[in-house]
């Protein structure tokens, strides 16, 4: 293990009970270091529902907009931070293949959270799944873990960071459903930039809300629905 990362141990070792003593309950290192008072709420699940029938394989605006904001180079290596991608999945019995966006599934139980060593993958109240880069170790224990694929490593020293969304090399990241936007009163970016309107953004509580109703009167499916994760993104028309 490199010298950055045992250092990094060390550190938590000696820091991480003063830390918990120091943040009031309810409240995340995470929120914490955007400025947000209180703790999340666990009245809210926050969620998607994505309409694959309006999902194009030539439209990549949702990827586009969370590369923007959330600073990433946009790459496709195996080295580049994808927080989310387009994939097509093919019904194999009829043939039949949809595009869709892939992120992190923001899991009711996820299995990212329950291997971290370091609880630097955590869960707020509000559902969104989040990883405290100052607690990281880089292990990646969490991304073989996730049944999506959808964790990247920080290889490389970053650099023109958007200050909302603080990264670091030697750890590991994914999509955040846009935190830092959802505790100012916005929308995630990919959600606002989807010109066909394919992905409705909202809280999955609230009898209110358009996404409660419409996951009530339209059939959607989770993907990998066996693991039994009760994902927080759902997929209408598969």
């Amino acid at each position: 293990m490199s010298d950055i990362n045992t250092q990094r141990r060390q550190f938590i070792k000696t820091s991480v009970g003063a830390a918990a003593i120091a943040i009031a309950p309810g409240m995340m290192l995470y929120a914490t270091a955007h400025g947000k008072s209180e703790g999340a709420s666990s009245k809210v699940r926050w969620g998607m529902l994505v309409d694959t029938t309006q999902c194009t394989p030539d439209c990549n605006d949702c990827v586009t907009a969370c590369n923007k904001e959330n600073g990433l180079s946009g790459g496709t290596k195996a080295t580049d931070s994808q927080w989310i991608r387009k994939i097509e999945i093919k019904d194999v019995r009829t043939g039949v293949a949809h595009s869709l966006p892939m992120m992190c599934q923001h899991c009711e139980h996820p299995p990212c959270v329950d291997v971290c060593p370091t609880q630097a993958s955590f869960k707020r109240a509000d559902g969104i799944v989040l990883v405290d880069r100052h607690l990281c170790i880089g292990c990646r224990y969490c991304m073989m873990a996730c049944p999506y694929k959808a964790r990247s490593f920080v290889h490389e020293t970053l650099e023109d960071q958007n200050p909302d969304v603080p990264r670091g090399k030697g750890t590991v990241e994914a999509c955040s459903l846009c935190v830092h936007r959802i505790d100012k009163g916005q929308i995630p970016a990919c959600a606002e930039a989807c010109k066909n309107k394919a992905i409705l953004f909202g809280d999955l509580n609230d009898a209110n809300s358009e996404i409660y109703k419409k996951v009530r009167t339209v059939a959607s499916d989770q993907i990998r629905a066996d693991l039994q994760l009760n994902t927080g993104i759902r997929y209408q028309g598969l």
